[in-house]
């Protein structure tokens, strides 16, 4: 073989090498990317709602309070919803009636968990204690820095002391899930549907079987509320 046919193989060799890799790169994106897709099945972590009257009770800092009053009916209201359309056979205490026991009874955050299961009837109560509430970082009302942490405890009429929760869950949820994002890129009630959405989605995933991303941080599914629970 003289010198061009030499070199022309050579050149050949070299193409099909780098088709190969590109190939090979490119199924392995593929492939990886449908992983990013994938929903796997999760077990509530606490199961004992099922066959149960519940209540969800809300209590919020006097901060919070103040500056969105209605983030606790909205919170209460959101679980309860949730709870009642996936939990089989649960019965959940109507969240309008459980607002309106708070309102008619002021000091009922200074009584004993047992004596708040019992006045409100029910064999359990999700006792969720928003400690923090925020759309934007502290000091800078131009970004968008959404932040809701509660401790969610459970309450057994029946259990052994139902004066202390049975179990208790931390629960800490972000929104918008990048930095930088400012009023003129999002509104207020963008932010704060997306950040109680998420909430709401984390603090009932606790009580029954879901489905969740297999790779949270890099899931590239759809991401419409409902779409992993079948709500």
């Amino acid at each position: 073989m003289n010198r061009s046919g030499v070199l022309m193989v050579l050149i050949l060799g070299t193409a099909c090498t780098m088709c190969s890799c590109a190939v090979g790169n490119l199924i392995g994106g593929m492939a990886q990317n449908y992983e990013y897709t994938k929903l796997v099945e999760v077990h509530p972590v606490y199961a004992d709602l099922e066959n149960k009257s519940v209540a969800v009770i809300v209590d919020v800092d006097l901060v919070t309070l103040y500056e969105h009053p209605d983030v606790a009916v909205a919170i209460g209201a959101n679980v309860s919803r949730r709870l009642s359309t996936n939990v089989p056979g649960i019965t959940v205490l109507p969240p309008a009636l459980v607002s309106q026991w708070q309102f008619r009874t002021p000091q009922w955050s200074a009584m004993s968990y047992g004596e708040i299961v019992r006045k409100l009837n029910v064999d359990r109560i999700v006792h969720i204690d928003v400690h923090q509430f925020r759309l934007h970082p502290p000091g800078n009302q131009w970004l968008w820095d959404g932040l809701i942490g509660a401790d969610v405890g459970i309450i057994e009429r029946d259990g052994y002391d139902p004066d202390s929760y049975v179990d208790r869950f931390d629960i800490t949820v972000a929104y918008p899930d990048m930095t930088g994002v400012t009023r003129e890129n999002a509104t207020a009630r963008g932010i704060r549907t997306g950040l109680l959405t998420l909430f709401t989605r984390k603090t009932s995933w606790l009580f029954f079987t879901h489905l969740e991303p297999k790779y949270p941080d890099h899931y590239k599914g759809p991401i419409e509320e409902g779409r992993y629970d079948g709500t």
